[in-house]
């Protein structure tokens, strides 16, 4: 399965980093500076885009501190005198350390310019969540970028106390997964345009869509629109021309529509008149104030919901 392949690819590459800085940190700076400089780049790269959710967020914070102790480590190592590395080897090394840099580098920065940013309210309840797609576009938000400009969507799931988003790797239970059935709450003031709730809940790995795409609420404010997607059959308790405060619940977190696993899918467009909401301008969402990105954690604000 995938998700499997690209675990093992994380393992194999952190231990590949480890190995790096490593070898590199028993010759002298002279012969050793470029392995280093790969071992290093390949590391953070690793650090930052591994898929370590799918086992636990506590492995990654586990190999960053290895790897920060084989570095600190290698002060301390007897250096060998072994033979100056053939310039073949160096061009390599700096290549794949520029290479990872460079990915390194657009993890925070993107590369769509300077996103016109909406401040929301983190829609779920105080726990511990995390980004499991998002970003600034590319290359870090590779699959919402090609889906109808929605370039700054995230999709979130919730971290059990270990770590983990559910009981397994990949189960094909719902109820496995920590985020499912989770209430879900309106991030914003304004009134309701469309609400879903209709279609069946998948169950991974099945990502059919139903027949309304999948259960959602599109909420209208004065300048923007709000998506939430993929919510539980049958759990949305408002409806099209509603008014809602931020706070108010909408329904429940599932796994409907094009959906692989239970969570919730957030993006926000510019209102434009005339122009549907998912053609106009994409805007990139800071939950109370701060903008997050791939592979983040979120501890929401305690805040009190409002109940219906």
């Amino acid at each position: 399965m995938f998700i499997y392949a690209l675990l093992l690819l994380t393992f194999a590459l952190a231990l590949s980093s480890i190995f790096l800085v490593f070898m590199a940190s028993g010759r002298t700076l002279q012969r050793g500076w470029s392995l280093l400089l790969a071992g290093l780049s390949l590391g953070v790269f690793i650090y930052l885009y591994g898929t370590w959710i799918y086992l636990s967020v506590d492995v990654k914070w586990g190999f960053g501190i290895v790897l920060l102790l084989t570095l600190l480590g290698g002060f301390f190592r007897k250096k060998k005198q072994l033979k100056a590395p053939r310039v073949w080897q160096v061009s390599a090394n700096v290549f794949f350390s520029v290479l990872f840099t460079t990915l390194c580098i657009l993890y925070f920065t993107g590369t769509t310019g300077k996103a016109r940013a909406i401040d929301l309210a983190f829609p779920l309840k105080t726990g511990r969540y995390f980004v499991l797609q998002g970003g600034k576009g590319l290359p870090t938000n590779l699959f919402h970028y090609s889906l109808r400009g929605a370039v700054y969507a995230m999709d979130i799931v919730k971290l059990k106390s270990d770590g983990s988003r559910a009981n397994k790797i990949f189960s094909p239970k719902l109820e496995d997964y920590e985020i499912f059935g989770d209430t879900l709450y309106s991030p914003c003031d304004g009134r309701i345009v469309k609400a879903i709730g209709e279609d069946p809940d998948n169950i991974p790995p099945n990502m059919a869509r139903g027949p309304h795409n999948t259960n959602q609420v599109l909420i209208e404010t004065e300048n923007s629109y709000v998506f939430l997607a993929h919510l539980k059959q049958g759990s949305v308790v408002v409806k099209e021309g509603d008014m809602v405060k931020q706070g108010d619940p909408l329904g429940c977190v599932g796994n409907s529509g094009f959906s692989s696993e239970p969570h919730l899918h957030i993006q926000a467009h510019v209102k434009v008149p005339g122009e549907p909401w998912f053609r106009s301008p994409p805007r990139y969402i800071h939950f109370n104030g701060r903008g997050y990105l791939l592979y983040e954690v979120i501890r929401p604000q305690r805040v009190e919901m409002v109940q219906k």
